[in-house]
């Protein structure tokens, strides 16, 4: 098939729609903006404005009504914008598949698919849609996702007299037929063309909805600050029942009462948080991108700045992935041109996908191989550790088998000897042919083992257990050598806080002699084989202390992560291979680069455009950065917002008025957010990224209880200068009070973004400008001709020299409680 046009191709994606599953599609904007108003407080506050037209005060109400849509808008727009710039971060990993359209082959994003289109799959791909087979060729594909079992399954092309070859309707697109793909699936090894049938909702996956259409469980990012909202409510409710208690005690307004309630609920609520934490992440992102790292969820930056673990593999991370074949030696380690010429009909007769030896081997000497003629092979699997093809040339049938070298000489019973010679595989052989392969890993050398034998002319099938009595021919030796760079990231992300853990196939002896090179000291070694004798106790034991886990395989490496984060750590992954998707998936932070499989690629949470470790200490760094942004809003909400609110609540017991209006409240709130919108531009202190840095609910707490009662303290002074000094009415107290309440829940912002002394740490010009102007606004208010709608009244100058001094020694108290608690908290 020469697969659709590309007019009938528009036509259908119009007929069907994009190939995604539906819980992806997106919300219209309008509906996206309605969401914000599914806030309880900002419905009760609408509707108690609404009951405040109806008695009268149409002013008052307005005012109120456009604060909260200004608030709402605010809000919006930012979270609006941080999503389209995720999703176009997203679009440049998208997925693609090679579709065949005008009968030329191209690259498309998967959601672009269309029931009739014509797709080529390889191993590393995959299944972008339910699909028919139309060519098979040694096609093996893992249905995990939708059946559970986690053994590839061979599908073939069925053809006419074939069982199963006209299926019921109902069996049509049965999980077991043999000539149906699924989307999902992942292609482990050969090769396919198969013709588009069901997308998107329409699918196998679509139809059951599994996890993949389902939200991903909350990271800890996630969790820590849903805790935050959760403790920050049971105190707004507290309080506000306090108040409206007090209130109705003292016989006053019961709907003005009420108003005043919910717009101090409004005041204490973190209704920014969501806001700051998705525009803080979104910019990460943005400069991670910047940075060659390509964030697919934004989330994971968070957890990239805690991550104090990181798993790679050795290939590509500490060496530079331009593998040579330097040398093809036989059993006694000279030169073998038929060595090579094995090799070579192995790695091009694979169906699989192709590792870097292979190319390799193909890529060292072209050797003419047209007379020989595959017939079946059996594909690499982790496990097994090798591949054979079964090859013909004339009469004679050859399996050819290459792999992991300990298994090789395992499986050998013979050997071919300089002369060409079969000679039997005694001990003293076996333990020569094994010094060899030692010898070649000291001197940095990965190898292949090397192995054939004749099978019968009519031999049918190649099957594993084919792999039994070969004759060793010899040992493939490549050289991979260490990147430059790769020693200075090394040493950068140790004193960064973060460990690096090297998990390889490798054996231990090329992996040690890698290591020596790029000077990494070696505190522990693991093998395979050790790991395979141990329980999850004996691992989780080990684990802490060995930086090498050599001669692994794909489970194994699940199980030291999983070791990892049961002793607390937070784990990253790198990895790029078929065999590394468990492990994205388990670690905390999954990584990849742009030329992974796919399957890698889906599995991650970030995408390297460029394999280099020093690319990741900066995207470590950019993490931490980010965390630190949001942390501050988190004090700031905890400590002079949280004490101003909380002196609020407590000035209803002694004023015979309310301290402020509900609209001056809800005004003194939106400002406050607006002084907060460039706060995720802020810097970062240097010692603020020298370590990971997690959510600590306890270090919350006792912030807010250090800070938040110097913030009320000078509430109350304020209070006492109003009406001691000033004689002031409600009026003037209220607009005295407000003025107070926004110079110094704006300005502390100074002092608490800080560990150091805040004349030591540059703050963002963009946070200052910001913060400025919404304190000389505040201040310009009472002076306007919009005072008497929001009930300010002029304040006299004499009140403004008092603030100064007033505000001074508010910062200067604060700085000196920031500076207790944190050296109280060194001390711990």
């Amino acid at each position: 098939m020469s697969g659709l046009t590309q007019l009938d191709a528009a036509q259908r994606l119009r007929q069907y729609g994009p190939n995604r599953l539906q819980a992806a599609t997106q919300q219209a904007v309008l509906l996206q903006f309605l969401a914000h108003f599914k806030n309880p407080l900002v419905l009760v506050l609408l509707a108690a404005s609404g009951l405040s037209a109806l008695t009268g005060d149409l002013t008052g109400a307005v005012i109120i009504g456009v604060i909260v849509m200004m608030s709402v808008t605010l809000d919006f727009v930012q979270a609006y914008r941080a999503g389209r710039a995720a999703e176009q971060l997203a679009l440049k990993v998208a997925v693609t598949a090679t579709v065949l359209r005008d009968d030329h082959p191209c690259e498309l994003p998967v959601t672009e698919l269309v029931p009739g289109d014509v797709v080529l799959l390889s191993a590393g791909n995959l299944v972008p849609a339910d699909a028919r087979l139309l060519e098979a060729d040694d096609f093996f594909v893992n249905q995990a996702q939708l059946t559970g079992e986690p053994f590839p399954v061979e599908k073939r092309v069925v053809k006419p007299g074939d069982a199963g070859a006209e299926p019921a309707p109902a069996e049509a697109w049965a999980l077991d037929a043999p000539d149906a793909v699924f989307m999902g699936s992942s292609v482990i090894s050969g090769s396919a063309r198969v013709t588009i049938g069901r997308t998107g909702s329409a699918s196998a996956l679509g139809l059951v909805a599994v996890s993949l259409a389902e939200k991903s469980p909350p990271t800890a990012f996630e969790i820590g600050t849903r805790r935050f909202g959760m403790l920050i409510m049971r105190l707004t409710f507290l309080l506000v029942l306090f108040t409206l208690l007090v209130n109705v005690a003292l016989h006053r307004s019961l709907l003005e009462s009420f108003l005043f309630a919910v717009a101090l609920a409004v005041g204490l609520t973190p209704e920014l948080l969501p806001m700051v934490v998705s525009v803080t992440l979104t910019r990460g992102a943005l400069r991670m991108a910047a940075l060659k790292v390509i964030v697919k969820r934004p989330s994971a930056i968070q957890d990239m700045g805690a991550m104090d673990v990181l798993c790679t593999d050795k290939t590509g991370t500490l060496t530079e992935a331009q593998i040579r074949l330097e040398r093809h030696v036989d059993a006694q380690g000279e030169d073998d041109p038929h060595v090579l010429e094995l090799a070579y009909l192995n790695s091009f007769f694979e169906s699989g996908l192709k590792s870097p030896l292979d190319d390799a081997i193909l890529a060292h000497e072209e050797i003419d191989v047209s007379s020989w003629h595959k017939i079946d092979e059996v594909p690499f699997d982790f496990e097994r550790r090798r591949v054979s093809v079964l090859v013909e040339r004339g009469a004679a049938r050859r399996l050819v088998v290459k792999g992991a070298p300990e298994d090789m000489v395992r499986l050998c019973t013979h050997y071919q000897d300089s002369a060409d010679a079969t000679v039997l595989l005694d001990e003293a052989a076996r333990a020569r042919i094994n010094a060899l392969f030692d010898s070649l890993g000291e001197e940095g050398f990965r190898a292949l083992g090397i192995a054939w034998r004749e099978v019968p002319s009519d031999h049918p099938h190649a099957v594993v257990s084919d792999e039994s009595a070969l004759i060793f021919a010899g040992f493939a030796a490549f050289l991979d050598p260490p990147k430059a760079s790769a020693g200075e990231a090394l040493k950068a992300l140790t004193a960064s806080g973060v460990a690096v853990k090297i998990v390889t196939g490798d054996n231990e002896r090329v992996t040690r002699h890698v290591c020596t090179q790029l000077g990494v000291p070696i505190e522990g070694v693991l093998t395979g084989a050790e790991m395979s004798a141990m329980q999850d106790d004996a691992l989780r034991a080990r684990v802490e202390g060995v930086n090498l886990f050599c001669r692994v395989n794909p489970a194994q490496k699940n199980r030291i992560i999983l070791a990892l984060k049961a002793r607390g750590h937070v784990v990253g992954y790198l990895g790029d291979g078929i065999n590394d998707a468990p492990s994205l998936h388990t670690a905390d932070v999954g990584i990849s680069v742009e030329g992974a499989v796919d399957v890698a690629k889906q599995a991650a949470a970030m995408i390297l455009l460029e394999h280099d470790l020093m690319v990741l200490h900066q995207g470590i760094l950019e993490g931490r950065r980010t965390f630190g942004n949001v942390m501050k809003y988190i004090m700031m909400a905890t400590s002079s917002n949280f004490g101003n609110m909380f002196s609020m609540a407590a000035a209803t017991l002694f004023l015979p008025f309310l301290p402020m209006l509900p609209l001056q409240i809800l005004l003194n709130n939106l400002m406050y957010d607006v002084s907060e919108i460039t706060l995720p531009m802020d810097n970062v202190d240097e010692e603020d990224l020298a370590q990971p840095r997690r959510w600590d609910m306890g270090f919350i707490r006792n912030f807010m209880l250090t800070i938040g009662p110097i913030s009320s303290l000078f509430d109350f002074l304020t209070f006492y200068l109003l009406l001691s000094l000033f004689n002031a009415h409600e009026s003037l107290f209220r607009t005295g009070w407000f003025v107070e309440s926004i110079a110094t829940q704006v300005l502390v912002i100074f002092v608490i973004r800080t560990r150091r002394n805040p004349l030591r740490s540059h703050p963002n010009r963009w946070l200052v400008l910001t913060s400025l102007a919404v304190v000389v606004t505040a201040m310009s208010l009472p002076f306007t001709p919009l005072a008497p709608y929001l009930g300010f009244t002029p304040l006299p100058m004499g009140f403004f020299g008092l603030l100064m001094p007033l505000l001074i020694a508010y910062l200067l108290a604060v700085e000196g409680g920031k500076q207790w608690f944190y050296r109280r908290l060194m001390r711990a």
